[in-house]
């Protein structure tokens, strides 16, 4: 399946709404401090190195398919948390561990049947799964402008074929998807984090890091830049406020299952 190549130390610098709601994922979680965590798209690995920190007798491995984001996070000079570069739709493990923790990342993967299946082997008896990811109506000015953009006379052509990178489904279809995977206790919550970025700047890094990447890799170079700006200046046509703030809409599903 499709994945993507992410520059670590560009999202490290503009990844804040991603580690907010990371640490309020990581205080949900009651730990003893000797449990083996898996940490799916582990991204810059910040918020690996947290729940490290959370279970000095235990251990954590962060995985993520970008090697560019592996690479950000190996920076982190520690013997726990480990990093691998690993795509997420590859998942091989069995029975060993006691968390499985994913945090803004299960969006880029379209096949969640077979992450549930995979990751429900993965875990141990009584092991859990904490999860939050983007749903329906999660960043719908982006895909507003994104969708008008490439189906632009000057850029159709370049996206015949081309899929949304994302699935975002409801809670309802979430609950349908889940049911039938064996998890003896399942939660499912939705949650409202739209975002005002304080200033343009921040937004348009959020922008190019992670979100804008799977289309720019369909634009031949000598257009890659005009077509970043034109989106650009029409995300701000959208998004921007009169005191400079850019609104986004972010809507997430937090995930509890326990095997």
């Amino acid at each position: 399946m499709k994945t993507y190549e992410f520059d670590g130390e560009k999202y490290k610098a503009a990844s804040c709404p991603q580690k907010e709601w990371g640490k309020s994922l990581i205080s949900t979680i009651k730990l003893q401090g000797n449990e083996i965590i898996l940490d799916l798209g582990c991204g810059d690995g910040r918020l690996t190195e947290q729940l490290s920190l959370l279970v000095p007798s235990g251990k954590v491995i962060g995985i993520d398919a970008s090697v560019g984001m592996i690479k950000t996070a190996q920076q982190i000079n520690r013997d726990n948390p480990n990093f691998l570069p690993m795509d997420m739709n590859d998942l091989h493990f069995f029975n060993e561990f006691d968390v499985i923790f994913s945090n803004a990342a299960l969006h880029w993967v379209k096949d969640h049947h077979r992450l549930l299946q995979n990751s429900y082997e993965a875990l141990k008896t009584g092991g859990i799964l904490v999860w939050d990811f983007g749903c329906h109506g999660n960043c719908s000015h982006f895909l507003e402008v994104m969708q008008k953009l490439i189906a632009d006379d000057h850029y159709m052509e370049f996206f015949k074929g081309f899929e949304m990178p994302w699935f975002m489904p409801t809670k309802s279809h979430y609950e349908e998807l889940i049911a039938n995977i064996g998890f003896s206790h399942v939660t499912i919550t939705e949650v409202n984090r739209d975002r005002f970025f304080p200033t343009s700047d921040e937004m348009i890094k959020w922008i190019d890091q992670p979100c804008i990447v799977p289309f720019i890799e369909c634009i031949p170079a000598a257009l890659k830049s005009t077509f970043r700006q034109e989106f650009i200046a029409e995300m701000l046509k959208k998004a921007q406020q009169p005191d400079g703030t850019c609104f986004e809409t972010f809507r997430r599903l937090q995930v509890y299952a326990q095997k």
